[in-house]
């Protein structure tokens, strides 16, 4: 398939799933986010479900570039939608009981896209090979 059937594919919805990215590099994204949801804080310690979101919506133009991609929590990923990330930040900030508001929010996302890859793609390949697989990675910091 070639790239400009696979950019036809997403914006048809036909690209679901987990697959659309190396799970090395969706692990790798979730290092460098420190395992965190960037919107709320919500970490795998505290029992976060992790996914991915895109700072700029495919819909609007955004790409799966790391620039463009960002560690949330199902709750956050789910409930953003296609909202600007200065509008969700302030909708984050609204029900977060941590007391961070709107502006703090928006320069961690934005801090979080311009943080090097490096380092988490290193440790990203360490921890597989130790450990199997992305999942039990996962499995084991979570507890």
């Amino acid at each position: 398939m070639t790239r400009d059937a696979n950019r036809d594919a997403r914006s048809r919805g036909d690209w679901q799933g987990m697959n659309w990215i190396r799970q090395s590099s969706r692990l790798a994204l979730y290092l460098r986010d420190g395992l965190a949801c960037v919107w709320c804080g919500h970490s795998i310690e505290d029992g976060a479900s992790l996914s991915l979101d895109h700072v700029t919506p495919h819909s609007q133009g955004g790409s799966n570039a790391p620039m463009n991609l960002v560690t949330a929590c199902e709750r956050c990923n789910k409930s953003r939608g296609t909202r600007s990330v200065r509008v969700f930040a302030a909708a984050v900030a609204e029900y977060l009981d941590h007391g961070a508001e709107a502006r703090e929010i928006t320069q961690h996302v934005r801090a979080a896209v311009r943080r090097s890859m490096v380092e988490a793609r290193r440790e990203a390949r360490v921890l597989i090979a130790r450990r199997g697989s992305v999942a039990r990675v996962l499995a084991r910091r979570g507890r």
